[in-house]
């Protein structure tokens, strides 16, 4: 394993950095690797206005709730038997199998509020027992297997991005666990550019992919709001979506092929360009969060990289109408690559950021809301400039005739620039005292409103019991002709006494209310430990059993990731 840089608590630092994004927070490493370093004041990060806007909205007066230091986290002794460690020494050989407390807390946990709560208190106790690093599919395999003739938990770790539970380890047998490190495999083993596949490890970081795809004038183009951290094979475990899948897809239709190593042996999946021999195995594969096994290759669909962009931002004068004329851009065809519409409170919260971004990004969002409750649409179009120029005019003529009114291009920029800012800023309004966090669904056209309108109910009653209100900011992205997906951030006055229990019992009044109105489960997020509950509701219980069946298979000791997906 590489070696790393200082260890400290919070949640977000800049990795290999992207060449258009500007971040707030951290450094980066000398080596490009993750620097997990103090983040600046709040004052540094929100200009004055946004923070007298969260202290009038949510009755908050910040206050300094800095995490405990790293020397006093609280991380139990390793339960890995000297003879176990031993096997799994002789198999992948004693610099790849690490029991140290550093290796451990770098691997516990993921990135979720709850994920982040913890650590922050001193709690590690879903740190690993062990950390192993395999280098191939046959070493996964047999590591796999040795895992599974000792009743070892395994648990795949990429990026470490986690939002919904999917690297606790939970084993209902409470049995000691390794994670999986899978940096060893983070190249890119063939690029076929006549066929535009390439075939990579699944501990490669989308920035270094990028960078290899770029000399051959050829991109990826997946870029969730993780991009700067999270793996490819992260991507495919999870089902991800990035910001501009509505233009390329989201990751599941980027995978041609994949490996995947299990107890049971090595299953190889996906047939490019396409194939009609039987169901779908890929489809079984992506999206199952380490529960059937670790993958181990993917082989992945690029396309060129575009020679024009262009964004720019758009006003509607309500939700109903912004949401009325994306409705008709799917129907025709005409969305954007990228597509995201926030609803007023959202608006609000970008024209209060703006303040600190330049007056030019600035006057173009009083432009929204100078409209009464304006929501703010940012879409964008890239590819060869004749079609950019042809899908634009079309779309453009789409937004006229909805009542849209341009607000320029200044607005759209800004937002592709800092869009990967947010992560950081979440640590910074921790520290402050404040409940940060999100979730997210996909609904119909038809359904959407209710949704979004079951969601904010549900929050703003479950967070406001305490007397003071929550701030539930939502925005439309990721649009499908059928439909589209809702993501939402909610920030309120952080409960000291007991803020687990506060989430919790908001996260299970939004899902249950979500879900009752139409909602999917999850869009992107996957399902982790914390959706699983839930899972039967979406899939029902015979396609319950189908996935049991098939981790028995699989996975006959249930030593993969128990802790996810399937319900206890």
């Amino acid at each position: 394993m590489p070696e790393q840089p200082e260890l400290t608590i919070q949640g977000w630092g800049p990795a290999t950095r992207p060449r258009d994004a500007t971040v707030t927070g951290g450094t980066e490493a000398d080596d490009g690797t993750l620097q997990l370093t103090a983040f600046p004041d709040l004052a540094e990060l929100l200009p004055r206005t946004a923070r007298r806007h969260l202290a009038r909205e949510l009755d908050w007066t910040p206050r300094r709730t800095p995490p405990v230091p790293v020397a006093d986290i609280r991380l139990a002794p390793s339960r890995l038997a000297e003879d176990y460690r031993l096997r799994l020494v002789e198999l992948l050989g004693e610099e790849h199998v690490r029991t140290d407390r550093e290796t451990r807390l770098r691997h516990a946990g993921g990135k979720s509020y709850l994920d982040l709560l913890r650590r922050r208190e001193g709690d590690a106790s879903d740190a690993p027992d062990a950390v192993v690093a395999p280098g191939s599919t046959e070493e996964t395999a047999a590591l796999l297997a040795l895992c599974s003739g000792m009743g070892v938990v395994a648990v795949p770790f990429g990026g470490g991005t986690s939002v919904v539970g999917g690297l606790s380890g939970i084993d209902a047998d409470d049995r000691p666990s390794v994670s999986v490190d899978l940096a060893r495999m983070a190249g890119v083993r063939a690029l076929d550019v006549a066929s535009s596949l390439v075939t990579v490890g699944p501990g490669m970081r989308a920035p270094a992919l990028e960078e290899h795809l770029e000399r051959s004038g050829l991109t990826l183009g997946h870029l969730p709001q993780s991009w700067e951290y999270a793996t490819l094979g992260g991507y495919a475990a999870t089902r991800s979506a990035g910001q501009a899948s509505t233009g390329v897809g989201r990751f599941d239709d980027l995978v041609a092929g994949l490996t995947l190593a299990t107890p049971s042996g090595v299953l190889q999946v996906g047939s490019p360009p396409a194939s009609a021999a039987g169901p779908d195995l890929l489809g079984l594969v992506l999206g199952s969060e380490g529960a059937l096994g670790v993958i181990t290759e993917l082989t992945l669909r690029v396309r060129p990289r575009p020679r024009a962009r262009a964004y720019e931002g758009w006003s509607f004068r309500s939700w109903a109408a912004g949401l009325a004329g994306l409705q008709r851009l799917a129907r025709h065809d005409l969305l954007p690559d990228v597509v995201r519409l926030s609803d007023p409170d959202e608006t609000r919260a970008n024209l209060l950021m703006a303040a600190g971004r330049g007056a030019a990004a600035l006057r173009g969002v009083l432009r929204v809301r100078r409209r009464g409750e304006g929501c703010l649409l940012v879409v964008g179009w890239e590819g060869l400039p004749p079609l950019l120029r042809a899908r634009r005019r079309a779309a453009v003529s789409v937004l006229r005739e909805s009542g849209a009114v341009r607000v320029g291009r200044r607005v759209g920029e800004s937002w592709r620039r800092h869009r990967f800012a947010a992560p950081y800023t979440r640590d910074s309004l921790l520290d402050a005292g404040l409940l940060v966090e999100t979730l997210e669904t996909a609904a119909t056209w038809t359904a959407l409103p209710t949704v979004y309108d079951a969601v904010r109910g549900a929050l703003g009653e479950s967070l406001g019991r305490r007397g003071k209100p929550a701030l539930v900011m939502s925005h439309v992205s990721h649009g499908y002709p059928t439909g589209a997906s809702l993501y939402v951030t909610v920030l309120a006055d952080r409960d000291d006494a007991l803020p687990i229990q506060q989430w919790l019992s908001a996260k299970r009044a939004a899902t249950d209310a979500l879900m009752a109105a139409g909602g999917t489960l999850t869009h992107h997020h996957a399902v982790g430990a914390d959706h699983r509950p839930w899972l039967e509701r979406e899939i029902g219980p015979l396609g319950v059993e189908v996935l049991r069946a098939v981790k028995q298979r699989l996975d006959p000791a249930g030593v993969c990731n128990p802790g996810v997906l399937l319900p206890e």
